[in-house]
């Protein structure tokens, strides 16, 4: 008893520890929700180059973090601890590189290069702080029950993370209209070409001038929030070298520590789960924005809707967390998870309707909050049941945490490249008022029916995941013996 109330951590310090997930999430969901509508239809790229840039741009943050999480493993320990110095090391650079993505700069050419370079420089400082900021989930408290709970403060302030970047994003440039084409289709086919030339040269340059301040606003305080975030992290929390390690840890290479986390099974079984996840909720994030946009007509209200989607989802944490402890971790993946399937569906089946989309968005939300705090609660359980069997090996918690965001970030950069291309073969219309009715198709299929078909099989695959409420509580009897 002595040595767990040693191990308990308080109220501050888990506060302080969840709020350092705050700035990942709060640019994740700026660029999530934005990034695509702001290449297309503000920095006016092409769709085909637009989907270049997502794609490049995810799969390099998916490589990034392997490769942050194999320097991480070689790092010494210093007095601020091994992760720490990652985490404020990074952050100024990160901030600069993330407003430049949303700096329209003034060149005729390299402006494709321009936003790709910014991007991935951007994935890369921010991975230098996330990667370590998930490891530091072992370093905080042996106690199996301490560090689910800390997880579950860290959620609750990650899905209010994204509520802010949604929020400050989307209200702040939601303030301005953006100008837009009429389509060309209302014209006859001898004048269209005319008829587009002329709303060109009347179109409204001061608008679209306003609405890229807004973007650059918008960044300069989200970037402002990152600092702050990073700042309570640094000083509320405390790096324990001897939370992760056992009495006979011995170190092992990052090699194969490598080959021995990708051959542990539960590992395996539960990235595979949680990735088709992340894709279904990937999909709906990228194309929610031009969903609501053009397909269900809500132009104006696009920013209110995803604020619906997102504060739902944090008032939903708690629930899910004291459902997770009642019911067990494969139960809440079954229940919280396949609960967005009706309302994926009715949003498309639906006749467009403002209540409606409302009713819908605070539904969908609910399954929003299972997707982002069940895989950070069940990862320290496989990191435990890998303990178990590996026990003369450590300092591989970075690897677990780096490759498990790097299947999702890939197969994610990859699926988000692949809808943007298709919305391009679509026929897209850069700035246009109107979408021409494939395109509407499309999206329909992206928000809808591929989500539906990847969270059924990530479903289906969650049946193989072995470890359950009794094999957990054997494993962490079994740990306390060990130490």
């Amino acid at each position: 008893r002595l040595q767990e109330s040693r191990e308990r951590l308080s109220v501050c310090s888990k506060l302080c520890y969840a709020v350092g997930g705050a700035p990942y999430q709060i640019t994740g969901c700026a660029l999530g929700f934005f990034l695509q509508i702001y290449l297309l239809d503000v920095a006016q790229v092409d769709a085909f180059y637009a989907s270049i840039i997502l794609f490049v741009g995810r799969v390099w943050d998916a490589i990034t973090d392997p490769m942050v999480g194999f320097f991480i493993s070689k790092t010494s320990w210093t007095r601020f601890g091994r992760l720490m110095p990652w985490i404020m090391f990074s952050t100024p650079f990160a901030i600069i590189s993330y407003f430049l993505i949303w700096f329209v700069p003034d060149i005729s050419t390299g402006q494709v290069m321009w936003y790709l370079v910014f991007y991935c420089a951007f994935q890369t400082l921010v991975t230098c702080f996330h990667v370590p900021y998930s490891a530091l989930t072992m370093f905080i408290s042996r106690e199996q029950s301490e560090r689910d709970s800390a997880t579950a403060y860290r959620m609750t302030v990650e899905v209010l993370g994204t509520v802010l970047g949604t929020a400050i994003q989307g209200q702040i440039v939601g303030k301005v209209d953006t100008p837009c084409i009429g389509s060309p289709f209302f014209f006859g086919l001898t004048n269209s070409s005319v008829a587009m030339e002329e709303l060109n040269m009347t179109h409204d340059t001061e608008s679209l001038t306003d609405t890229r301040n807004a973007y650059m606003i918008a960044a300069g305080v989200i970037g402002g929030l990152y600092v702050l975030c990073a700042l309570i992290l640094l000083l509320g929390v405390r790096e324990r070298r001897e939370s992760s390690e056992l009495q006979s840890d011995e170190p092992v290479s990052f090699f194969q520590g490598l080959k021995l986390v990708m051959n542990h099974g539960p590992y395996i079984k539960l990235i595979a789960g949680f990735l088709f996840t992340s894709l279904a909720f990937m999909l709906l994030e990228g194309n929610f924005a031009l969903f609501c946009t053009y397909t269900l007509g809500f132009r104006n209200e696009f920013q209110n809707i995803l604020l619906a989607i997102m504060l739902s989802a944090t008032l939903t944490i708690p629930f899910w967390q004291w459902f997770l402890t009642r019911f067990g971790k494969k139960t809440a993946v079954y229940v919280g998870i396949s609960s967005a399937i009706p309302f994926l569906i009715a949003v498309v089946v639906l006749d467009s309707n403002l209540f409606v989309t409302y009713v819908v968005a605070v539904a969908a939300g609910i399954s929003v909050a299972a997707a982002f705090l069940l895989p950070w609660s069940m990862l320290p359980d496989v990191i435990d049941d890998f303990k178990l069997q590996h026990p003369s090996s450590h300092g591989h918690e970075a690897i677990f945490f780096s490759f498990y965001v790097f299947f999702t970030k890939f197969t994610a950069g990859v699926s988000l490249g692949i809808s943007t291309l298709s919305l391009d073969f679509a026929g897209y219309q850069t700035r246009g008022c109107s979408q021409p009715g494939q395109v509407n198709f499309t999206l329909k299929m992206l928000v809808s029916a591929v989500p539906v078909g990847l969270i059924l099989l990530s479903l289906l695959l969650f049946k193989l995941y072995p470890i359950d409420e009794e094999k957990r509580r054997k494993n962490k009897k079994a740990l306390q013996d060990l130490r």
